[in-house]
């Protein structure tokens, strides 16, 4: 049997929404044809430490036993490359580092006896490097995009105006002005731009990427025509655009767990307490936390809405090698005195939230969110309301579609950014 295997590589960005992705999109590809077998080499995080919810859940799905799946954890450099001071060391130095581990790990696939044929490399948006690798051993790379249609036309729109129309982006981008690009049907405000187009580094790194996009077979996005059809439609008109297939929405909706722990039961026995669609539940993404005083802020609105909360308030990370938040021992010191106190009964501070648990919750009848994909699609899956409070990457530009273009959110704020995290 293993031999008449067709085998797939997938590589993912070493985040936990990518991470996570991957592996739900590759659980319905040996669903739906059981003639292929995927093998998915995991990047482990330059900033991840052990217990770390990313390292847990790595090493969950190392040691896990799929149907037709194997996980493979690559080996490391001795010293990471990676800048402290340089968050695009991360995509333009770390990643890279693996392609020798790649290399060397497809190798030996190849060299076992009876290993079947690899038909294809399959890599996330930041893994483009992945493709030459690919190359050596004559197989075609599909490229799984894990953000939305819309998104991904923006990159070609901006790799066209640099490349073809000569144009200087970032004097674009810092202007303050709208620009059509043709993925969106509405103007797009350039304070909305993807924050790596701001700098010549973030630029360079995305100018590279997008030319390798269009070497690739064809592109899967994880979105659906319905959502997206005007993105669509445009992918599918621009014939120097490599075939574009929605296969979306890929969730994780099991839910429960992160790293192999289950959730907090505590959380779901107070949203059993709570009456249908009353709670507002505030939860801003993997890297997603605020100063002191952004936190009493949001606090303040909470006591005085009179509304019911559960809040997912993370600590910021507390050196520059990390860009991952933490936890609270006592989230006391940071809120305003008596806080807790005050809000005992309609609120609820925690850490770490099970969000798709939270989601599905008939509770929860609101959704404060830092606008990641993933986030959005479980939202929309569930039939939550979301508010927009975009923090970094991309999510200025999902809080724009989802409120101005689609109507499917309401405005906190469209063009909110963490100062100092620049991805």
């Amino acid at each position: 049997m293993a031999n008449t295997l067709a085998k797939l590589i997938f590589i993912p960005a070493p985040g936990v929404g990518h991470i996570m992705s991957t592996v739900e999109i590759a659980k319905l590809l040996v669903n739906r044809d059981q003639r292929l077998a995927i093998t998915v080499l995991v990047i482990k995080p330059p900033s991840s430490s052990s217990g770390s919810a990313i390292d847990t859940y790595i090493e969950s799905l190392v040691k896990s036993t799929m149907n037709q799946i194997s996980f493979i954890l690559l080996p490391q450099d001795e010293t990471p490359s990676v800048d402290p001071k340089s968050p695009m060391s991360t995509f333009s130095e770390f990643i890279p580092s693996h392609c020798k581990y790649v290399r060397n790990v497809v190798a030996d696939m190849i060299s076992q006896p009876g290993s079947g044929r690899i038909a294809g490399f399959v890599i996330d948006m930041f893994c483009t490097c992945m493709v030459d690798v690919a190359n050596e051993f004559n197989v075609p790379t599909y490229l799984f995009f894990t953000s939305n249609a819309t998104f991904l036309g923006f990159k070609f729109y901006i790799q066209t105006l640099s490349d073809d129309m000569n144009k200087d982006v970032i004097e674009l981008g810092n202007s303050d002005t709208e620009v059509s690009v043709p993925s969106f049907e509405k103007p797009l405000p350039t304070n909305a731009f993807w924050c790596l187009v701001h700098t010549k580094e973030g630029l360079d790194f995305v100018l590279r990427s997008v030319r390798k996009f269009r070497e690739v077979k064809a592109i899967m996005v994880n979105t659906f025509l319905e959502l997206e059809t005007h993105a669509m439609e445009s992918l599918s008109a621009d014939v120097s655009i490599p075939p574009v297939y929605p296969v979306g929405p890929i969730l994780n909706l099991e839910g429960g767990s992160r790293g192999g722990k289950s959730f907090d039961h505590d959380i779901i026995r107070w949203l059993d307490g709570q009456p249908p669609s009353s709670v507002v539940f505030l939860c801003f993404g993997s890297m997603g936390s605020f100063d002191e005083a952004q936190v009493k802020e949001i606090a303040r609105g909470l006591e005085q809405s009179g509304h019911r909360f559960l809040w997912s308030l993370r600590r910021p990370p507390s050196d520059q090698t990390s860009r991952v938040p933490g936890e609270y021992e006592d989230p006391s010191v940071v809120l305003p005195e008596g806080f807790m106190e005050r809000t005992r009964g309609i609120g609820k501070v925690i850490g770490w939230a099970p969000q798709v648990a939270v989601l599905a919750h008939h509770a929860v009848g609101g959704f404060v969110s830092h606008c990641g994909w993933n986030s959005l699609l479980e939202s929309l899956w569930f039939g939550v309301p979301s508010a927009t409070w975009p923090l970094y990457a991309e999510q200025q530009m999902n809080a724009f579609q989802m409120v101005v273009e689609l109507g499917l959110a309401v405005e906190i704020k469209l063009d909110y950014r963490l100062i100092g995290l620049k991805i």
